[in-house]
């Protein structure tokens, strides 16, 4: 088969021989095949271990864990938006204490883009 020398020799010895080259590629896809469930496993823990620093600004860190739940719903991993909203409130610094008071002190549920307009308020003051 021509295509086989080209590929890594690392990765080549874990394809079985195959004769005519689309069982071949059939065969490499399956070596390399991501599971759903590991992924999810990754995103979730990257996304119970975040906590907001100071490196990036406020809104990039609800965006990216936004986008993380994003990403767990289409693995079928469902999260309500009063969850990512409490599990991302919570992984706000002390120094947004205050700002935690004056929501929990408040009837009424915050979406998270209302949370994310409170910060940037809050911010500008």
């Amino acid at each position: 088969m021509f295509i086989k020398p080209h590929i890594e020799k690392s990765i080549r010895g874990s394809i079985p021989d195959c004769a005519k080259l689309k069982k071949y590629f059939k065969a490499l896809e399956e070596q390399f095949e991501t599971s759903d469930k590991a992924l999810a496993s990754t995103l979730m823990t990257k996304m119970c271990s975040m906590k907001f620093n100071v490196t990036k600004e406020v809104h990039e860190h609800i965006m990216e864990m936004r986008d993380i739940a994003a990403q767990l719903r289409l693995l079928d991993i469902e999260m309500s938006e009063s969850f990512l909203f409490h599990f991302i409130l919570n992984s706000l610094l002390s120094e947004y204490g205050s700002f935690k008071i004056s929501y929990n002190s408040h009837k009424k549920m915050w979406s998270v883009n209302e949370l994310l307009a409170m910060l940037f308020k809050r911010k500008e003051e």
